[in-house]
């Protein structure tokens, strides 16, 4: 396998036609012996675990824009069986890495001079994986310890052409399967999502500037945001001091007591609510963004907040809505958020309040109630937090008849409270959730 992502369209073509091959071939496997009766349930979870594995590999050779949309879905609950899921999950840690040549032509082509000139020292090999890139240990000429972030070739021109393989890719894996996808607009819409912010993730200035912009606003004790260093920096390459931690999954493994778990688990919570009231949020919340720090001065364990390549700032219409919408549905007043929706051109004008109860509102409200249970009592258990119940196909027909548009802004939300949740999840945490929820912006 090459160290290079492919990046010509017949190189990527072939690679996404192979994969369906591997998965049609596979699958026939499966049925043959489903069909001989050895096909019990911890068989069926092996052969997705399987299926998976072969999907996370073609992902894993396009990476960019594939291993991003891996790292999406892998949070998008009930939309892949769960062994699936897990291996999707991988491109939060996972990728195969560049080769020493290619790492040097890349600084050499950024800064017109090698690791050596640039670094007291580099190490050619990287350490972690990001998804258009990978991240390498470094030591600055002045001391500090650098992770280094380079970008991998030819990302910018294949977002197009990746976006088309994806979705090849997902139809072949659909019936390899045996599953059925959510609804094709469904889908498509979270693809579109991916595809509309991976030009932004592409420029590293601007995620230098995000990163700039939540450390002078994000000063809540025990939470950790790298610096940048901009002589080591440009729109390919993103310097920013090391930090030294652990990823939430092997720190859980070292089995910490209840109190640091919650410890954590608060610190995870109150920074997210900061960002809400801050109208402006880190918008890819994978576990990989997280690092869990050693204590100082004999407080509980830190929290060190990763990769600000994708950041979303609410408009003032989203603030009202998202505002409005909580403050209705926590008031049991459905007039309220009947009007909220007409008001904000949600919902058809003609769509009156009666047939609102009865069509539209069993399909929004299950969401709404969800994101407002971390504020039921005044201490939220989140070893006890449901997941989300993905929506009946009657309650998806009457969203697609009534909803008039959906806000730009909403779906990278909701995702991004799905992250939150998730994380608390697996911490296990009881977090005070304060009472009420936080008004975008402080008003």
């Amino acid at each position: 396998m090459s160290d290079t992502p492919p990046t010509g369209k017949l190189a990527r073509g072939a690679l996404a036609t192979a994969t369906a091959a591997r998965l049609g071939g596979t699958r026939l496997l499966h049925k043959a012996q489903s069909a001989l009766g050895h096909a019990d349930q911890e068989t069926q979870l092996a052969q997705q675990a399987e299926l998976g594995r072969i999907l996370f590999g073609a992902l894993n050779q396009l990476k960019g824009t594939a291993l991003k949309a891996a790292q999406l879905l892998s949070l998008e609950l009930g939309l892949l069986p769960e062994p699936l899921r897990a291996q999707l999950a991988q491109a939060h840690y996972q990728a195969k890495p560049l080769n020493r040549a290619l790492v040097l032509q890349l600084l050499k082509r950024e800064f017109g001079a090698g690791p050596e000139q640039l670094f007291a020292q580099f190490d050619a090999q990287a350490f972690a994986a990001a998804s258009f890139g990978q991240v390498h240990a470094a030591r600055s000429h002045g001391g500090e310890r650098l992770a280094v972030k380079l970008q991998y070739p030819g990302m910018a021109a294949v977002v197009a052409s990746d976006m088309r393989l994806l979705r090849r890719l997902l139809g072949s894996a659909a019936p390899s399967l045996g599953l059925q996808l959510p609804n094709p607009a469904v889908l498509e819409a979270l693809l579109a999502d991916v595809e509309a912010k991976l030009l932004e993730e592409l420029d590293y200035r601007r995620e230098a500037e995000a990163l700039g912009w939540f450390r002078e606003h994000l000063t809540r004790p025990g939470l950790v945001l790298p610096t940048h260093c901009a002589e080591l920096s440009s729109g390919r390459v993103l310097s920013l001091q090391h930090l030294d931690g652990q990823h939430v999954e092997a720190w859980l493994a070292t089995a910490p007591p209840q109190a640091e778990r919650d410890a954590l688990g608060q610190l995870l919570w109150d920074s997210f609510m900061d960002m809400l009231r801050l109208a402006r949020i880190q918008a890819d919340p994978h576990p990989g963004n997280y690092l869990v720090l050693p204590a100082q001065g004999g407080g509980g364990p830190r929290l060190g907040l990763l990769d600000f390549g994708r950041t979303l700032a609410f408009g003032a219409r989203f603030q009202r809505t998202l505002h409005g919408a909580w403050a209705a549905r926590r008031a049991g007043d459905d007039a309220a958020l009947h009007a909220l929706y007409q008001t904000e051109g949600l919902i058809h004008p003609a769509l009156e309040l009666a047939r609102f109860r009865t069509e539209l509102l069993p399909a929004i409200g299950p969401l709404l109630d969800w994101q407002l249970l971390p504020w039921q009592a005044s201490v939220c258990d989140f070893a006890r937090f449901p997941r989300p119940a993905p929506p009946a196909p009657a309650q998806q027909r009457a969203a697609a008849l009534h909803l008039h548009q959906m806000l730009p802004e909403m779906p990278f939300f909701d995702r991004s409270f799905l992250g939150i949740t998730q994380l608390l999840r697996q911490l296990g945490a009881r977090v005070h959730t304060q009472g009420e929820p936080p008004c975008p912006n402080g008003s």
